[in-house]
């Protein structure tokens, strides 16, 4: 193994593993087809937003917007608000997270251990009901309060386009050595998988980019229901949606990402947050329809420990998704 010097934790972000799933493949029969994770549980945030983080920061500090000790309000589920209490600290900037009840407690310790400022929302917005509508409304409510302060709004910022394009996607080609049939990715801001399209795009292959939403979530055409779990789905149609289009999109139940992200953990030692949980879902949703031959690819956004107490906890799988996982 050749090991490296970083001169900062800062070039430590990217690069994150390619890993074959030969256990998941066996557990489920799979022959001639490969499954790859791409685990950006090891960015040093843990989570793929360290790439979405890095990329809105460079943005506004080239556009002069962001300069030492500016304050930055953003809006986050959870890994954002981590990835960006991070980047406060290398770029010297003041930051302030609106989150919701749903953020994970690990995840608001983080937070604040990085020296971010937490702003919680107790309400959803009273006319959607929605979280998200509500955390955008407090931050617009925060810079009018601030009018120094800027916002870096990953639901519209196409920097999160290039982090994932020139980084995530083409980090997987590389890792192959070729175009994989299909990647699954969860969405969110959609930030991830409208990158991943760039890239596809870019290169002329014919990899198919498959959206993995939440059943609930109003993204590319979904119907608005109750959304439990943090990481994917979004109660609002973001401005990145718009700008690409996934090849299909799978909607996952929130017990099913629950069950899949169990599997995954006991089947292959890797213990995926939420999201990874409902890619995996939708993968596994789609295995009649694999050739042989096929190899494909999933992303799991971030790794399992943040939600200890929420998806495995059994006793909050049954308080919140009335389901016993135990019986």
């Amino acid at each position: 193994m050749t090991s490296h010097l970083y001169h900062g934790i800062e070039e430590v972000a990217g690069s994150t593993p390619l890993v074959r799933l030969p256990r998941w493949e066996a557990a489920h029969g799979l022959k001639n087809i490969k499954v790859y994770a791409k685990l950006e549980s090891f960015n040093p945030g843990g989570s793929a937003k360290d790439r979405t983080a890095a990329a809105l920061v460079k943005d506004a500090k080239e556009s002069g917007r962001l300069k030492p000790g500016t304050m930055v309000v953003e809006s986050s589920s959870g890994n954002l608000g981590i990835a960006l209490a991070r980047q406060a600290i290398l770029e010297d900037f003041d930051f302030h997270c609106v989150v919701d009840p749903r953020t994970n407690q690990s995840t608001l310790g983080m937070i604040r251990a990085y020296g971010g400022t937490l702003h919680p929302v107790t309400e959803p917005d009273p006319e959607t009901q929605d979280w998200l509508t509500a955390r955008k409304n407090k931050v617009q409510e925060l810079l009018r309060e601030h009018p120094e302060a800027i916002n870096l709004d990953q639901y519209s910022n196409r920097a999160a386009f290039s982090a994932h394009s020139s980084g995530t996607m083409a980090e997987i080609f590389a890792a192959l050595g070729h175009a994989p049939s299909r990647v699954y990715v969860a969405v969110s801001t959609t930030g991830t998988v409208g990158g991943c399209i760039a890239e596809v795009t870019a290169r002329g292959v014919a990899t198919e980019v498959i959206a993995v939403d939440a059943e609930g979530s109003v993204l590319y055409g979904g119907e608005r229901g109750e959304r439990l779990l943090p990481g994917y789905g979004a109660g609002m149609v973001t401005e990145l949606s718009r700008q690409q289009t996934p090849s299909s999109t799978r909607r996952v139940s929130a017990i099913d990402a629950v069950r899949q992200a169990r599997a995954l953990g006991q089947t292959e030692a890797i213990a995926p947050g939420a999201s990874g949980g409902a890619v995996m879902a939708a993968l596994l949703a789609d295995l009649p329809s694999l050739k042989a031959g096929e190899e494909v690819v999933v992303i799991l956004h971030d790794g399992g420990m943040p939600y200890t107490n929420t998806i495995y906890s059994n006793e909050w799988v049954r308080e919140n998704l009335h389901v016993d996982l135990e019986s």
